[in-house]
C-alpha cells in the first residue's frame, strides 16, 4: 500500500510514506592482558545485564511493540533486507522484525517535521566533512556531490523512480533505517571487514610506501565504482548520486580502516562503533519506549543528536561527552 507524501515532507528518503514489499521472506596472560581481559569481561557483564533487562520487559505497556506483533502475525511476516538481531542485540529474529517495523514507522513520524530533516542533512555534512579535514583532504568536490544528492532527494519526481532502483538492491522500504543506516552505513562496514584480497596484499606489502598504498588503494576504490556506473540502469539516479559521495568517502574509510594510520584508524573506528551503537540503541527496551510512534521517534532523534555529538567533540579533539543514561518506562 502507497501512503500519499507532500512536497513539504522534502525527501523520499526521509518521507513519511514507505512502499513495503512481501517477497523477502582464556589462557593465563601479564598482569597488562590481564587488566584488559578484565575491560573485555566487565564490558561482557554489562551486555548480559542489558540482555537480561530486556527479558522482564513488560510488554503488555509497549502498545506499539504490540500492534507490531500483530502485524507480523496478520500479514504473515515483516519484509526485510537483512536480519541484523545479533548485531542490535535482539533475541529473536521475530523481536528484531517487530522492532523494525516500529523503528520505521518513528522514522516516518519523524521527517513529517522539515527541521529534522534539516538537521539530519546538516548534521551529516558537517561529520563527513570534518572526517576528510582530519585526513587532510579537501571537502570541495565532496561537497558539490553532497548538494546534489540532497537536491535529487527533495525531487518528488525522482521518488518512484527512486523506489524502483532501490527495490533491485533488495530495499524493502523508503526509510533512514532502510536506506542511509542498512543499505549503505551497514554494507559499507561489512564489505571493509572482509576486504578484496588483492587490495589486502597492497596493504600489508612493507616494501611499498604509505603514499603509494593509500593512493593504489583509492584507485582500486574508484575502480570499482566506475564499473558500476556502468551497469546502472539510471544514470542520474540514487545511486549515481551515492556514487559519486562514496568517490571521496569510501577511499578515506577504507584507509583509515585498513591503513598504517593509528590515529585515523580509531576516529573512524569510532564513527563506525557509534553508528552501530546507535542501532543498538534504537531497537533497545530499555533505550528506547516502544510504547507510540511518537516516543519512539522522539527517543531515537534523542540518540542521534548524542552521537552526532559523540563524533564531533571526538573529530574536534575533545572528549565525547558520557553516555546518556537508559531511560525507564513510565509506571502502568
Amino acid at each position: 500500500m502507497r501512503i500519499q507524501s507532500t512536497p513539504e515532507q522534502r525527501s523520499v528518503l526521509f518521507r513519511a510514506s514507505s512502499r513495503s514489499r512481501r517477497d523477502s521472506n582464556r589462557t593465563y596472560m601479564s598482569s597488562a592482558e590481564s587488566f584488559v581481559s578484565a575491560q573485555d569481561e566487565i564490558a561482557d557483564l554489562k551486555e548480559f545485564e542489558e540482555f537480561a533487562e530486556d527479558l522482564i520487559v513488560d510488554l503488555d505497556r509497549l502498545n506499539l511493540y504490540q500492534a507490531a506483533q500483530k502485524q507480523f502475525e496478520n500479514e504473515g511476516g515483516i519484509p526485510f533486507r537483512g536480519l541484523r538481531k545479533e548485531l542490535v542485540h535482539c533475541r529473536s529474529d521475530v523481536e528484531f522484525l517487530c522492532k523494525l517495523h516500529c523503528v520505521r514507522l518513528a522514522f516516518q513520524w519523524m521527517f513529517k517535521d522539515p527541521t529534522v530533516w534539516r538537521w539530519f542533512a546538516d548534521s551529516g555534512r558537517q561529520v563527513l566533512i570534518d572526517l576528510l579535514l582530519f585526513a587532510d583532504k579537501d571537502p570541495k568536490d565532496f561537497l558539490i556531490a553532497y548538494e546534489d544528492m540532497l537536491t535529487f532527494l527533495q525531487d518528488v519526481e525522482s521518488w518512484e523512480a527512486m523506489e524502483q532502483e532501490l527495490s533491485q538492491k533488495n530495499v524493502k522500504a523508503m526509510t533512514f533505517y532502510d536506506v542511509l543506516l542498512d543499505y549503505i552505513l551497514m554494507d559499507a562496514f561489512d564489505e571493509l571487514e572482509s576486504p578484496p584480497s588483492t587490495v589486502t596484499a597492497v596493504i600489508q606489502n612493507k616494501w611499498l610506501s604509505n603514499r603509494f598504498k593509500e593512493s593504489a588503494l583509492t584507485t582500486a576504490v574508484w575502480t570499482v565504482l566506475k564499473t558500476k556506473r556502468r551497469y546502472l540502469k539510471y544514470s542520474n539516479g540514487f545511486n549515481a548520486h551515492f556514487y559519486s559521495i562514496s568517490e571521496h568517502i569510501s577511499p578515506l574509510m577504507a584507509w583509515g580502516c585498513l591503513g598504517p594510520d593509528e590515529e585515523l584508524r580509531q576516529i573512524c573506528q569510532y564513527f563506525k562503533d557509534q553508528v552501530i551503537n546507535f542501532l543498538i540503541d534504537i531497537f533497545s527496551f530499555q533505550s528506547c519506549r516502544y510504547t507510540t510512534v511518537q516516543d519512539l521517534s522522539e527517543d531515537i532523534l534523542r540518540h542521534a543528536k548524542t552521537r552526532i555529538e559523540n563524533v564531533s567533540c571526538r573529530l574536534a579533539g575533545n572528549v565525547a561527552p558520557p553516555e546518556m543514561p537508559r531511560i525507564e518506562l513510565p509506571s502502568p
